[in-house]
């Protein structure tokens, strides 16, 4: 009698596939065919590190090289590396004279997948930085050059492009700015006369941002409220012209608001206006077991359940989740 084959290690992915065998197909059909060697063997050198889901997923890498090639990417910027595949990537893609600037404080992850950029003959185009990210960035924003303004938008951004243009967005509202990626993505897209109210309570991020949103001639578009954004939400709302006067919204702040920012929200964005919800997917906790999911996950995983859980009910929107970043829902104000 024979005995039957082990069991096949389970795939671990965010995506929003019905099942692990659609998305091994997915993978076996279009993007392992076409990986170059030198991210196969590191995608095989990381997969036994303990932190190994946190490398980027080679579907997404996949769409990554797509996106550089469509700009003719020579310059990019890499916050967060891990063993470098998305970084790899890059790397292969860009022209022999690109340049990557890499920043993370984990120089030990970077080393296993080191020997690979220099086996693959990429290295000399990656500066990598030890540092963390928002000191490195502030640094190098005391020197931006005008290529760094027009840095291409991650996926959700180019997402968020779209629909900017598809409603046609004049007056934006944004909740959780940082450093202001998306904000300038906003600024960049809508109208010269447009206006964009961001609230953050983090004034420092966003100064590390204004510099290049002050280069791309597109400040005078925002408005920006150092507050605590139900607030600000709230002394918003105080004006009723202000009802359901904002053709775009984007939340990106403290996952256990997003139900009272929804509600607010409703009230601001007019019909057929649309709200776009980061990190509704978190880490792909969602879909694990409590007991599975990290500690520093387990808050904001109930968070983001009960708030989907509220928007898939809500009759006032139309609703999409798109798998693009951590999760991207989209709604469409009904009435």
């Amino acid at each position: 009698m024979s005995k039957k084959p082990p069991p096949e290690k389970p795939i671990i992915h965010n995506g929003l596939l019905q099942t692990d065998e659609l998305y091994k197909y997915l993978l076996e059909t279009n993007v392992y065919p076409r990986e170059p060697e030198p991210l196969k063997e590191l995608r095989a050198l990381t997969a036994p590190h303990p932190w190994s889901v946190m490398g980027t997923a080679p579907d997404a890498g996949q769409m990554i090289g797509i996106l550089l090639k469509l700009v003719g990417a020579k310059k990019a910027i890499e916050i967060g590396v891990f063993t470098g595949y998305s970084l790899l990537l890059t790397a292969l893609t860009i022209p022999d004279d690109g340049k990557i600037v890499a920043i993370d404080m984990d120089r030990e992850s970077y080393e296993i997948g080191r020997p690979i950029f220099k086996k693959a003959g990429v290295e000399h185009k990656i500066e990598f930085i030890e540092s963390q990210a928002l000191v490195a960035l502030d640094k190098i924003l005391e020197n931006v050059s005008d290529e760094a303004v027009m840095s291409t938008a991650p996926d959700a951004g180019q997402m968020i492009g779209i629909l900017l243009k598809l409603v046609g967005a004049k007056k934006a509202i944004e909740i959780g700015v940082f450093t202001g990626y998306s904000l300038l993505l906003t600024a960049l897209t809508i109208p010269e006369d447009g206006k964009i109210v961001a609230i953050d309570m983090d004034r420092e991020a966003y100064e590390i941002g204004r510099p290049v949103i002050k280069k791309a001639g597109v400040e005078h578009k925002i408005e920006f409220i150092e507050s605590k954004a139900l607030q600000a939400l709230d002394k918003i709302l105080e004006n009723p012209e202000n009802e359901g006067s904002f053709d775009f919204a984007f939340v990106d702040a403290d996952k256990i608001n997003y139900i009272n920012y929804h509600e607010r929200i409703m009230k601001l964005v007019r019909v057929n206006g649309i709200v776009a919800y980061d990190n509704t997917l978190w880490f792909g906790s969602v879909a694990q077991h409590e007991s599975s999911v990290l500690d520093e996950f387990k808050e904001g995983r109930v968070s983001t359940i009960k708030f989907n859980k509220s928007l898939a009910s809500d009759p006032r929107i139309d609703i999409s989740t798109v798998p693009l970043g951590d999760g991207l829902t989209i709604c469409r104000r009904l009435y």
